[in-house]
């Protein structure tokens, strides 16, 4: 990899993502009431901005890269996905963690390792509902019509590439379904 300092702060496996991405060779296969599952193609943008450093109880210090990611259907050009949230990483343990947000009214906060071969950091993280550490919170609606299980993701940046691969378990329509979302996208 290349320097990992960006404004006098390490941002370690992190650094690559700062950029804007875009994509069109995503697929989404999401749960459906009527037939066992819906394949959506679809295109996005994610904005990675470097957002310094932030120091817990004066001992713990993360790098911090704010994001924001708009996904839109290929098919129509209509946005079905937003959301927003940040990438930390600890140079001391080598933790990485993913906390997002979405419209819906759910978040995750998941946590895992980062890997480093070569020019390519893969970030892969997990979360799971009522985990004491790594776990996800939903309103009352989604927690009884579609509730979210279980959440993971490995994502990989190499140079101008960023390959992502996320598994969200869901409970909705009286099935367990394994909603994923992968892409391909190019820093422009």
């Amino acid at each position: 990899m290349s320097s990992t300092v960006i404004n006098g702060v390490d941002y370690g496996p992190l650094a690559g993502l700062v950029g804007c991405w875009e994509g069109g060779k995503g697929m989404d296969i999401a749960p459906d009431p009527d037939m066992p599952k819906e394949e959506n193609p679809y295109f996005e943008t994610i904005t990675y901005e470097a957002a310094g450093d932030a120091t817990n109880a004066n001992k713990q210090i993360l790098a911090a890269v704010f994001y924001r990611q708009v996904v839109s259907r290929i098919s129509d050009k209509k946005v079905f996905h937003d959301q927003c949230g940040y990438w930390t990483w600890d140079k001391a343990t080598g933790e990485v963690t993913h906390s997002l947000t979405i419209p819906r009214a759910m978040a995750v906060l998941a946590g895992g390792k980062a890997t480093v071969n070569g020019s390519a950091a893969t970030l892969e993280v997990q979360a799971k509902l009522g985990d004491a550490d790594w776990g996800v919170v939903q309103q009352p609606f989604l927690r009884d019509n579609a509730s979210t299980k279980a959440f993971r993701m490995s994502l990989t940046v190499d140079g101008n590439t960023l390959k992502y691969r996320e598994i969200t378990t869901l409970d909705i329509y009286g099935k367990t379904f394994a909603h994923s979302d992968e892409n391909e996208l190019k820093k422009v």
